[in-house]
């Protein structure tokens, strides 16, 4: 933004500690030639007697030009000191303000740093250091997500390039099985690309809010994926009472959808459990989804939530989907001003809690 140029700050409160020390010493003079004035006599009072000090007259011409040169001299003093004292006040400005061109070319590894007791300036240096190291944080980390996107889309395109390629030097393949093949590759890209739209939709907060009950998503979930459930004979369980919060219903279902989903695929091969429970406390709408399988570390478990990171120790199977799942309950669950925790079971297997906040009880109605 181009802006009319003008004073400087720090020529600005020189300029102000020159006026007010300049104020001050006025009023200081003529509160000492006010009470002189007092005490002197004028040179028409011959009441006076012989050998009494000096009248108004001659205090004021002995007085008058040291007054001035005090002045001139304090002006002087003023300027050089209040220029002094202003480039002091203004340094640690001076480097927040290098750090935000820094920060605007680019360049968010700096930090300011400020050294000393806390003031207004340092609480500024402190919270700008703060927001950089989020920004820088938050951009290795799109960037780390733009890479694995960009490496997840390229597979499925490149094995229908392959396909394509093996099609046309054998005219004579079963086509049939070219379009089985190509079919499932074309889904497992099209459940990538909407799974990105969503986790995208989710971090920019663009969704309407209603009041929407956990429980009934709870439910909704476990009906669509009970064949699912069977198919890998895994028992649900539910249980728990209503728990209304405040969100995007469609949101709020992809949450309990994927963790629900996301239970019954990392299961135990034989004879698994998922129980999903929902509850209500003060201030708090619960959903809790766990489920038995393989032994999980607190390392392993801290990267789930990473986009496109499935675990070390987790199965992938054909329902596995594109490692976006969790990644998208985080980031729906964080739009929503929740909190998402996960936690390895002690018996094997993942235990998943979901806290929003609880609807207020005029809300919805």
């Amino acid at each position: 933004m181009d802006r009319a140029g003008g004073l400087s700050v720090r020529l600005k409160l020189t300029l102000s500690y020159v006026g007010f020390l300049m104020m001050a010493c006025a009023l200081l003079l003529g509160v000492v030639w006010v009470f002189l004035l007092r005490y002197v006599p004028d040179r028409a009072d011959r009441t006076r007697a012989p050998g009494s000090g000096p009248n108004r007259s001659e205090l004021l011409s002995a007085f008058g030009p040291k007054v001035v040169w005090a002045l001139l001299i304090l002006l002087v003093f003023g300027v050089v000191g209040g220029w002094f004292l202003a480039g002091r006040v203004l340094s640690p400005l001076n480097q927040i303000t290098n750090a935000t061109r820094l920060a605007a070319s680019g360049s968010l590894s700096h930090r300011i740093q400020l050294d000393g007791r806390r003031d207004e300036f340092r609480e500024l240096a402190d919270a700008f250091d703060t927001m950089l190291a989020r920004i820088e944080s938050h951009d290795a980390e799109q960037q780390r997500f733009a890479a694995n996107a960009s490496h997840e889309l390229r597979t499925p395109l490149a094995i229908t390039q392959t396909l394509l390629d093996v099609a046309r030097s054998d005219p004579k393949r079963d086509t049939g099985e070219l379009i089985a093949l190509l079919h499932n590759v074309n889904t497992r890209a099209i459940n990538l690309t909407e799974a990105l739209l969503v986790l995208s939709r989710a971090d920019q907060r663009s969704f309407v809010r209603e009041n929407v009950d956990l429980s009934l998503t709870a439910e909704e979930a476990i009906e669509t994926l009970l064949p699912l459930a069977e198919e890998r004979q895994v028992t649900m369980e539910a249980s728990g009472d209503t728990s209304p919060t405040y969100g995007s219903h469609a949101l709020l279902q992809q949450v309990t959808t994927n963790l629900v989903h996301n239970a019954i695929v990392h299961n135990l091969n034989e004879c698994g459990t998922v129980r999903v429970t929902t509850s209500a406390e003060s201030k708090s709408a619960m959903l809790t989804v766990e489920n038995t399988g393989e032994k999980l570390t607190a390392q392993a478990v801290s990267t789930l939530v990473k986009p496109f990171q499935r675990g070390n120790e987790r199965i992938r199977s054909d329902h596995a989907g594109v490692g976006l799942g969790l990644a998208i309950v985080k980031s729906i669950v964080h739009a929503h001003d929740g909190s998402l925790i996960l936690a390895p079971r002690a018996d094997g297997g993942l235990h998943v809690t979901v806290e929003l906040p609880l609807a207020p009880p005029h809300i919805g109605r």
